[in-house]
């Protein structure tokens, strides 16, 4: 029993000192992103103002390593280092999602850190019922308790698992960004994801389905630039394959570094070699849907639930040969579920010290 307190008691400290860092990055962040929308929004788009921009792209490429938790090492990676790195990038350039350049300084910082953007044409029918959430935030809560009990659970069973937990928590954590967000700039703000495991193929899942704005900002970093270049010394077919397996490629590589962030291994590249798979798969499936006979097939074909198993199938399967094991081996996946318990821990041990002062 005192083994235990001694144990909570240890983890609520670092609960503390991970919370001052979040707060000291977070203020940092803020200062940073304000100076690029009084200062660099000022100087003309191109080389010059990439130039005062990339300072604070560096700075925000250190913010990660301030952190021992894979909570906070993770989500400071992927708003700050990977989101708000790639869109000031295309600020600089007057492209992407701060372009136009956002009213307000509270609505440049949110677009700037945060998956979200101002939805053009808000239609009812595209937001997801409230039961729906709890739902998740539901089947979470057992998919955490049933940790508990991984010693008795099948490799393939824990694989399915640790997909599952990776979704849910990453769409409970960007609806409520997206609720706070929303609170504040009081607008209406497009979705995160659209029910991924849904996915009728490759080209859905990753283009219409997860994690929306990624693909968004890539479409305009990577993708199109890439295309634009390709056409001119080969046929649009090719050149729409090269842009995708660019993308593909650029989103490995930055998970890599994601990687790196939260476990502190270096790379091995099997995260890479998995975006590369799916880019090649996807690019692929695009030129095949392209024929006339497979489009129209496509377009009145029965078997959707075929094909929205075999795309899921194919997502968590690849996942568990390319995408898991560096997770895995670092022992990140047990110290995800450790930590989705330490805010429970630290509120705990504070009431309990209100209750006791």
């Amino acid at each position: 029993m005192k083994a235990q307190l001694l144990g909570k008691e240890t983890r609520s400290g670092e609960m503390d000192e991970e919370l001052k860092n979040f707060i000291k990055v977070w203020i940092s962040a803020i200062i940073s992103i304000a100076y690029c929308y009084y200062i660099s929004a000022r100087i003309k788009s191109g080389v010059f103002r990439l130039l005062t921009v990339l300072p604070v792209c560096a700075l925000f490429l250190v913010f990660p390593l301030f952190f021992s938790s894979v909570h906070f090492s993770g989500s400071i990676a992927f708003f700050l280092t990977w989101l708000a790195n790639f869109k000031l990038i295309l600020f600089s350039f007057d492209q992407g999602p701060l372009s136009p350049l956002p009213s307000t300084l509270s609505r440049f910082i949110c677009f700037t850190c945060f998956p979200i953007k101002p939805q053009q044409n808000p239609n009812p029918q595209n937001q997801i019922p409230k039961w729906v959430f709890a739902i998740k935030v539901a089947i979470f809560g057992v998919l955490l308790h049933m940790y508990e009990y991984k010693q008795y659970l099948s490799p393939s069973l824990l694989l399915v698992l640790y997909s599952l937990h990776i979704y849910l928590e990453l769409e409970i954590a960007l609806m409520l960004v997206r609720g706070l967000v929303f609170m504040t700039l009081g607008c209406d703000l497009e979705p995160q994801s659209n029910e991924p495991y849904l996915a009728t193929s490759l080209q859905d899942f990753w283009g219409h389905r997860w994690n929306l704005m990624v693909p968004a900002i890539f479409r305009v970093a990577v993708y199109t630039p890439v295309r634009r270049l390709a056409k001119r010394i080969m046929n649009s077919d090719q050149a729409l394959f090269l842009g995708v397996f660019a993308t593909f490629l650029v989103s490995g590589a930055v998970h890599e570094l994601i990687f790196f962030y939260i476990t502190h291994d270096m790379p091995t590249g099997e995260v890479t070699w998995f975006f590369v798979l799916h880019g090649l798969c996807t690019a692929a499936e695009v030129a095949v849907k392209k024929q006339t006979v497979v489009k129209r097939w496509w377009r009145v074909s029965p078997t959707m639930s075929v094909s929205q198993l075999l795309t899921v199938a194919f997502v968590v399967v690849t996942s568990g040969w390319l995408f898991f094991p560096p997770l895995i081996r670092s022992g990140m996946i047990e110290r995800l579920a450790n930590e989705a318990l330490m805010p429970i821990d630290f509120v705990k041990s504070k009431l309990l010290y209100f209750v006791e002062s």
